[in-house]
């Protein structure tokens, strides 16, 4: 799970905008579709853009959306384009320990083309046009734009669409999973790959698929049969949801893990599990469940199918992985990063998540490293169904001084949790205490840099043997030049401004360790063995009575909550920072106030800016909803968009969205100080208290209908006039420039290349590393 960064008079309560016909959104929205390279149809003829990008009339009339929808999708202009700032801190390692970080980091990048594979079927025709046209430019862009024929406008939209590009390993934005399209005429792309046989080789492989728009649905991430985009079902344009759902019952039966697989129909209808591995054939000792690699299915929706496991996905990826991942192991500090390295190893050579498994055990113990790491199939918000991961890795130094604040909210976690709204009997026996640090990122390799992590995600690791909590500072503290700010009054823009950096790294602190440590999920762990009373079930506060559902023997919270659990967890950790950051002992943790509540000072500012962001961060995340589908296409954005109407919700016009202007160009967040420790605090501890406690009784039919009510959007407010004043005061999103590890093999010393934070910088360190 990770914490990802939110987009940095007449008076409208929610009462009244929910008095408007509303339909409810989709219960998750990280939508794709699988389709083959086919699945786009024709490109757009004409994308031509005026100085102030709007579209020209001739391509008004050949789309299927209007000028206003499509520009939704242009590529920003510029990029924002930031620095990962490490060489101190990397300097600071032994020469060992440098070596460690550098092998980590290959291993991780290796996989950078299976995050584009899982992104859409171009986007590695894409990566490789442009790193084609690098090698053809020598660096001298100009140059190549002279010889192409392109004017400065022109090559200034490649770089920008390129940068924006290679920040999220494929052309769908990692953050909200919808297409984004260059500001420029597709002669532009045409004229500079004609200057390189290569870069035209790549770019007639993308098919037309950078420029085209004609079916709107594929603008989208999402389930196939509902019209969408997805490379998790490979070659299976007929595959559906229930069918996809049937496997995984079949997987979750058999013990076999899903993370490291995608799934293929056959036309014969025979369903292959394609598994992430370096060997090509089921290994000599067996795979996860056994020797077998065919299995006929006797029962269910699939009875009569074959399932079939085919190993080697990814074949070439796993293979410079695993070996870089050895190296790593031999340049480890202690015995538990060598066994780490060894399991890792072996899940990448062999396919086995079992090893995974292990190696993620290995990293909980491996405690105060000071280079950290994780890599592999890790977070699986972009798979549709909600199962499959998505390649990661990163290697990060550890900054030891802010993480002591870490390690003080680590010991004081057992004194906070039993604040939150449940009784003990919703509650870890006792709470695990994890490795929490704050990490200097050196290199990440993945569709998007989060701010914050706590893995793993395997239900019985985190409940039995612990799980660790990272904040990745130097992501927290990048800055965009020139940011603007909307929806915060100009009341409140000093306070905002000066405390919102603090505020959110106490957002993510609690985020992280309390919000998804926290919670015990009742459970039939093996027949008729539990792990609570189920004679005397406890008493639910939500209903009063004694609860009446729980885990199944081999059900986890993810296959219960299936696609929505993403969604609905970030939320529920989202809620528990807000509740107990109200909590004035847990901002002295962070250097804020004495312990003493005092809304007036220091601490109280920390808490305002808090809330403030929240409200901010629910309004802005309406950009990621789209109104065609009528879905969600980022977890954390639906769950701050819950929050917001939470407190919208609350009593005693705790929150309101003011505007005199009939466009709500003038929109403005009022957010009452003086109640958030009253009706504010009610508000968020409501909200949080139901949904803990479905989710922690597998309660998944009220669960689903009470959190996609509160998140739901509609089209007659939310989803027309107020995503049209968002999307027009809308922010580039950060893209990060990262450094590169370079070895010198006969001194055996690593040193570090950085790269200037513009177009050029980003695309010049992503040709090196190839």
């Amino acid at each position: 799970m990770r914490f990802s960064q939110p987009l940095r008079s007449q008076s409208l309560r929610l009462s009244s905008i929910l008095a408007q016909p509303a339909r409810r959104a989709s219960a998750f929205p990280r939508n794709r579709l699988t389709t083959t390279a086919t699945g786009y149809g024709n490109s757009i003829p004409q994308l031509c853009l005026n100085r102030n990008f709007s579209l020209s009339v001739s391509l008004r009339s050949s789309l299927t959306m209007d000028a206003q929808e499509l520009s939704q999708y242009l590529a920003d202009a510029p990029p924002s384009v930031v620095r990962l700032e490490v060489e101190k801190h990397f300097d600071a390692l032994t020469d060992k320990q440098k070596r460690y970080a550098h092998f980590i980091s290959k291993a991780s990048f290796a996989g950078n083309r299976i995050v584009l594979r899982q992104v859409s079927p171009e986007s590695e025709s894409i990566y490789d046009f442009i790193i084609a046209l690098h090698k053809a430019s020598g660096g001298d862009w100009k140059a190549l734009a002279e010889k192409a024929g392109v004017d400065e406008a022109g090559l200034n939209a490649f770089l920008q669409y390129a940068a924006q590009f290679l920040g999220n390993s494929g052309n769908y934005k990692s953050f909200g999973d919808s297409k984004f399209i260059p500001r420029c005429d597709e002669n532009v792309f045409a004229s500079l790959a004609s200057t390189s046989p290569e870069a035209e080789k790549h770019y007639k492989a993308t098919n037309g698929a950078i420029f085209s728009t004609d079916k709107p649905g594929l603008l989208h991430l999402g389930f196939t049969d509902q019209g969408h985009l997805t490379t998790y079902y490979p070659d299976s344009p007929d595959i559906t949801k229930d069918e996809i759902d049937a496997v995984a019952k079949w997987m979750q039966k058999a013990g076999l893990l899903p993370e490291n697989t995608r799934l293929r129909k056959t036309k014969d209808g025979i369903f292959e599990l394609l598994i992430a591995s370096a060997v090509t054939s089921i290994p000599s000792e067996g795979g996860d469940i056994g020797k077998n690699s065919e299995y006929k299915i006797t029962e269910g929706p699939l009875e009569g199918k074959t399932i079939k496991l085919v190993y080697g996905d990814y074949a070439a990826e796993m293979k410079a992985i695993t070996e870089y991942t050895k190296k790593a192991a031999e340049n480890a500090e202690n015995e538990t990063q060598q066994k780490m390295h060894t399991a890792y190893a072996k899940s990448f050579e062999e396919g086995s998540l079992e090893a995974f498994k292990d190696s993620q055990r290995y990293w909980i113990r491996d405690q105060g490293p000071m280079v950290e790491c994780n890599i592999g199939f890790i977070e699986t918000y972009r798979d549709p169904a909600g199962v499959r991961g998505e390649w990661e890795g990163f290697a990060a130094v550890v900054n030891q001084e802010r993480t002591r604040a870490f390690g003080e909210l680590v010991r004081s976690a057992p004194s906070l949790i039993p604040l939150l709204p449940w009784s003990k009997e919703f509650e870890k026996d006792k709470f695990l205490s994890p490795d929490f640090t704050s990490l200097e990122v050196l290199t990440f390799c993945g569709s998007g840099i989060p701010a914050g992590i706590n893995i793993p995600n395997y239900d019985d690791i985190r409940q039995q043997e612990g799980f660790k909590n990272v904040s990745l500072g130097n992501v927290l503290s990048a800055k965009a030049p020139d940011e603007k700010i909307p929806f915060i009054a100009d009341s409140d823009l000093e306070v905002y401004k000066k405390y919102r950096d603090a505020a959110f790294e106490v957002q993510v602190g609690l985020h992280e360790l309390t919000g998804h440590g926290c919670g015990k999920l009742l459970q039939e762990t093996s027949p008729g063995e539990y792990n609570f009373d189920h004679t005397n079930p406890p008493i639910s506060p939500v209903t009063g009575k004694p609860v009446t559902t729980w885990y199944k023997p081999g059900q986890t919270w993810g296959s219960v909550f299936g696609g929505l659990a993403g969604a609905y967890e970030e939320c529920r950790a989202e809620l528990v920072a807000m509740h107990l950051s109200c909590e004035f002992q847990a901002l002295k943790i962070f250097g804020f106030g004495d312990g003493t509540v005092d809304m007036d000072g220091e601490a109280g500012d920390v808490l305002y800016a808090s809330y403030l962001s929240m409200a901010r961060a629910g309004l802005t995340s309406v950009e990621f909803w789209d109104p065609k589908s009528q879905k969600w296409g980022q977890p954390h954005c639906q769950a701050r968009f819950a929050i917001l109407k939470s407190f919208l919700q609350a009593e005693d016009d705790f929150c309101k969205l003011e505007y005199e202007k009939e466009d709500l160009s003038d929109l403005k967040i009022k957010l009452d100080r003086s109640k958030i420790l009253t009706s504010g605090r009610k508000a968020v501890g409501d909200f949080l208290q139901k949904i803990h406690i479905y989710k922690s009784t597998a309660d998944v039919e009220n669960g689903t209908k009470f959190f996609t009510d509160m998140s739901g959007v509609g089209l007659e407010y939310w989803g027309t006039k107020v995503r049209d004043v968002v999307l027009k005061n809308k922010q580039p999103r950060k893209v990060f420039v990262q450094a590169n590890t370079y070895l010198d093999e006969a001194t055996g010393k690593v040193s570090l290349k950085h790269y200037d934070a513009t177009p050029e910088g980003i695309i010049q360190s992503w040709a090196d590393r190839e």
